[in-house]
């Protein structure tokens, strides 16, 4: 009875954080240009560090760490400016970047666990996502304050594994799809994610308007 008690909450989890992932946004974009550039193992380096950046807040809201999303929460001007500076960075060296035909050599790679930081500390600086899962949490009556301690790590590892889940789909597809891209439709691909990169960039920096 117990350990269906704690299936049906990880089950959950993975719902939650396959749910909470699969929406394209900045990291969904940013782990498409990866895979592209530098294969599915890098795009998933990135989807890795968005998952564990979704973990973190999963436990925040699952174990109903008030002090700790009010402190975040406390820090949002700083987070958005931050993420959005890192986005319009990002989009700007997108834009910026010549077509795999116009060059021999491949774009740079700095490293996967550049890749998974950078995608976790994007995930982490957006305060959306905490209050996301803080109104999932709630909504769905999950937490440590109902289940305890056990059923909130339970559902905490489905939200990550449900994350990852998400990411291995997305960079392998996109690795498939790859080989069936030329060089000018690649070209178009990384354009559009300039574009959009730099579009979320400002719609962070904007939200820091009052």
């Amino acid at each position: 009875m117990e350990f269906e008690f704690f299936s049906t909450f990880f089950l959950k989890g993975i719902v939650i954080g396959f749910s909470i992932a699969a929406p394209v946004g900045p990291i969904g974009i940013l782990t498409i240009k990866r895979s592209l550039d530098h294969g599915p193992v890098a795009g998933l380096a990135t989807g890795m560090g968005a998952a564990t950046a979704d973990a973190v807040y999963g436990c925040v809201a699952g174990f109903g760490l008030t002090f700790i999303s009010n402190l975040l929460l406390s820090f949002q001007t700083w987070l958005l400016l931050a993420g959005g500076i890192f986005l319009c960075g990002l989009g700007i060296a997108t834009l910026k970047k010549i077509s795999p035909a116009q060059k021999k050599t491949r774009p740079l790679f700095k490293g996967y666990l550049p890749s998974y930081l950078s995608a976790f500390f994007l995930t982490l600086t957006n305060p959306v996502t905490i209050m996301g899962f803080m109104a999932i949490f709630a909504g769905l009556g999950l937490g440590a304050t109902v289940h305890g301690y056990s059923g909130a790590s339970s559902l905490v590892f489905g939200v990550f594994l449900g994350s990852c889940l998400w990411w291995m789909l997305l960079t392998f597809g996109v690795g498939q799809l790859k080989q069936k891209l030329n060089d000018r439709i690649h070209k178009y691909i990384n354009q559009a994610s300039g574009m959009v990169l730099l579009l979320f960039g400002f719609w962070a920096l904007m939200n820091l308007i009052p």
